[in-house]
């Protein structure tokens, strides 16, 4: 153990991205056994043979904390990274919490998506759809911020069309909506501070590396598992 590194500081997303990420972290033998107290009070956890911390936060959270320099590398989905749209480098698809960010709506909008008619768009991703709208699709919209349930926006007529997380569709489904096109494919990401990745470069480097492979291996294995 070498007590003179400084400790290299994680930010994770707190539930299923931080338990996968923390797993995958201990498939490389890098535990964090008080993290697994599920009475602990405690908001920073640390593993001293390695010289890394560890905090739990809300993934909108996430990238603030590694852009200000609070975390160095950080855990999000990618959704979460596209929206806040932070100063900071992605460095890696950890392969996991895979879905997509789609427009959604009746399939009477497909037409108006189409022939890129002014719209209404409800989404918890103002910045993504707007980007994707704007950038992309070059369609002027009115964009309307929701936080609930967005896919009532086409159902009480408060939008035409709304952008979001779709992972089986089954709640579109359920609501007579449909996914009329794909904005991006998401997952988890590791997130790096800039001034980190300078100061600590060596240390992130030789970590996403042994996470690239372990990654690759672990799909391989899935693959020959499925008979692929």
């Amino acid at each position: 153990m070498n007590t003179e590194k400084n400790y290299l500081t994680f930010a994770l997303a707190k539930g299923r991205l931080a338990n996968k990420t923390l797993a995958l972290l201990e498939e490389l033998g890098i535990s964090c056994e008080e993290m697994k107290d599920p009475k602990t009070r405690k908001l920073i956890f640390v593993n001293e043979e390695w010289r890394f911390r560890f905090f739990l936060a809300k993934g909108p959270d996430v990238p603030t904390y590694v852009e200000y320099g609070a975390a160095d590398v950080g855990v999000a989905g990618r959704d979460t990274v596209l929206e806040e749209n932070r100063n900071v480098y992605e460095v890696l698809d950890l392969g996991f919490g895979k879905c997509r960010m789609c427009v959604c709506g009746p399939g009477s909008a497909r037409d108006l998506l189409l022939h890129h008619e002014r719209i209404r768009v409800a989404s918890k991703y103002p910045n993504i759809a707007k980007e994707y709208f704007y950038n992309k699709k070059h369609q002027t919209v009115d964009i309307i911020k929701l936080n609930g349930s967005v896919e009532l926006g086409p159902l009480v007529g408060l939008s035409d069309v709304i952008v979001d997380i779709v992972e089986t569709g089954s709640t579109l489904r359920e609501n007579g909506l449909d996914v009329l096109e794909e904005v991006c494919g998401l997952s988890a990401r590791m997130i790096v501070n800039p001034v980190a990745m300078q100061m600590e470069r060596a240390r992130i480097q030789e970590l996403v590396l042994a996470l690239r492979e372990k990654i690759t291996l672990n799909e391989a294995a899935k693959a020959e598992r499925q008979g692929l």
